[in-house]
């Protein structure tokens, strides 16, 4: 659920990882709403004929909605049209917020098994507890059924105040719970955590720019200052984009006055120049941006401004390169047509889209795991940046277009311990069912501790590893003793971390899932020793 540099350690690359999250990447800029209308043409003409003349009845509607998604799927890789009822779910997670009952769930052995409550929100109202299962959604049995997440998600939110009833089990109790929850607002956070790495350096993880990422991103930075914090790590790994005024809004905190951030053109929209305004809160304070092959659009932008501006360090693995803006475009039958209309360039003047042909997604999609056979993820020497597509920054550094933003300190992957024992129980989904089904066992127990911190000394004294062996074994995962040897340490670490987010969240979790994670540890590193500062000619 969650991408950084302790990924490159904990989620071995795969085709269907790598295409699954290729999907996610854009960069929103509301340019237009309006759809122009055109005359009659060849594609009308033939639906036409075939509505009247075809030797059967077809579905015209669905042939139009064919021809459409084949049509757009000839543009670009980032052009795309949204369904109508795909719409709501693709938008909430830039919107800050949505209208549904307010729990995070997962579906272990078929069951719907509420993981967290949100505090405040609809569901912990009407008295839902975390670890409660829900059978029953208006009265529609859904224990036993092989339902994915979304279709839970359609079936659970719905318009604001409208009611949704739930047959809930608690416990081991065989009688239902009746449970009538009024849908209401439920916040949905673009950053996932913020916290002190040490008493001077603040740590923010920012998962998308979306239409609350800047207050959340001020309340965060406003808390860290008072915790004595003066210097930021801003986490942007697994960051696929979002808004492009959300990320300007955020770049601006930390360039001085009148420098540029990013400017878009396009055929049909003039060159737009976007600059910082002078009131930024950190223009002066130290930063170290983190980025990883999955950060791409909006999250390029920051990272392009501030290394462009040699405001800081870039420190990760290049991104991904998506250098294209699209504009949503709401179609009469409640679809959305997501259009390229414009690319963005960072202050240097470089464009750092990676090279497409048009109609050809599949190849595009595949480039991440072209990247990954040839070594990238692994030693900067793979790296080829074009020659062609030299610029410099403010201070005269050599920068490259075309293919993403090079950090500037290249972190391989750490794959010390990385087995194929370990590959498998990742794989498979064993590790983080078994972190479920334990802090479902020992609840009582668990939910006792007042924080994360009493919880991961708690845990660390428990055979957790052992434990969690024989529970893979049962799964169909055969013990390997010198790879479990091996990868011990690290299984261990992540079942400790997987425990502790059913109980403390991401407050809890990242603290310790990343405690040995060693892109945040080098830009700790450079902010001590006063390296966190881009050498210029």
């Amino acid at each position: 659920m969650n991408n950084n540099n302790k990924s490159g350690r904990i989620v071995p690359i795969t085709i269907a990882v790598i295409i699954s999250v290729v999907c996610g990447f854009y960069a929103g800029a509301y340019l237009s709403k309006t759809q122009p209308h055109y005359g009659g043409n060849k594609i009308d003409s033939i639906l036409g004929i075939i509505d009247r003349q075809y030797v059967d009845t077809v579905n015209i509607s669905q042939l139009i909605e064919t021809t459409a998604q084949k049509l757009v799927s000839e543009l670009d890789p980032h052009s795309v049209l949204i369904p109508a009822e795909d719409l709501q779910i693709v938008t909430d997670d830039l919107e800050g917020s949505f209208s549904g009952i307010g729990i995070s769930f997962n579906t272990p052995s078929d069951t719907i098994l509420v993981i967290s409550v949100i505090s405040g929100g609809p569901a912990e109202k009407a008295g839902i507890l975390p670890f409660d299962r829900i059978i029953t959604i208006d009265d529609s049995v859904y224990a036993g059924k092989n339902i994915n997440q979304n279709q839970i998600m359609r079936t659970l939110r719905g318009s604001k105040n409208s009611r949704v009833k739930l047959g809930i089990r608690r416990g081991i109790s065989p009688e239902l719970i009746g449970f009538n929850v009024t849908r209401g607002d439920v916040p949905n956070h673009s950053l996932d955590v913020s916290y002190a790495l040490d008493p001077h350096i603040g740590y923010i993880k920012v998962k998308n720019f979306a239409r609350t990422t800047y207050n959340e991103f001020i309340t965060a930075l406003a808390k860290l200052k008072k915790d004595g914090c003066n210097s930021f790590v801003i986490d942007l790994r697994g960051n696929s984009g979002g808004y492009l005024d959300a990320a300007i809004r955020v770049i601006n905190e930390f360039v001085p006055g009148n420098r540029p951030i990013v400017y878009t053109e396009g055929k049909a929209f003039k060159r737009q120049n976007f600059y910082s305004d002078g009131t930024g809160s950190c223009q002066d304070a130290p930063v170290v941006v983190l980025v990883d092959e999955f950060s791409g659009s909006a999250s390029e932008i920051f990272a392009g401004a501030i290394q462009d501006n040699d405001r800081g360090l870039i420190i990760g693995r290049r991104t991904y390169g998506k250098g294209l803006v699209q504009a949503p475009i709401l179609l009469d039958d409640g679809s959305e047509l997501r259009l390229t209309v414009a690319r963005y360039y960072t202050p240097s003047g470089r464009c750092i889209q990676k090279t497409y042909e048009l109609g050809k997604s599949e190849e595009y999609d595949q480039d991440l795991y072209n990247r990954y056979l040839h070594g990238e993820f692994d030693s900067a020497d793979s790296i080829k940046m074009n020659d062609s597509l030299v610029y410099t920054t403010i201070g005269g550094r050599t920068v490259y277009g075309g293919g993403g933003v090079m950090p500037d300190i290249f972190i391989p992957r750490d794959t010390n311990e990385i087995t194929s024992y370990y590959s498998n129980v990742i794989n498979t989904g064993v590790l983080y069912q078994y972190a479920l089904d334990y802090s479902d066992h020992n609840h009582k127990t668990l939910a006792s501790f007042k924080t994360y911190e009493e919880l991961y000394t708690y845990l660390q004294q428990q055979p957790l590893l052992y434990d969690f062996t024989n529970f893979a074994e049962d799964k169909g995962v055969k013990k390997r003793p010198t790879l479990i040897q091996i990868s011990g340490k690290l299984i261990e670490s992540l079942l400790h971390a997987y425990i502790i987010r059913n109980f403390f969240d991401s407050e809890g979790f990242y603290p310790v899932f990343q405690k040995d994670d060693i892109t945040i540890h080098r830009a700790v590193q450079v902010i001590r020793d006063g390296t966190w500062i881009p050498k210029v000619s």
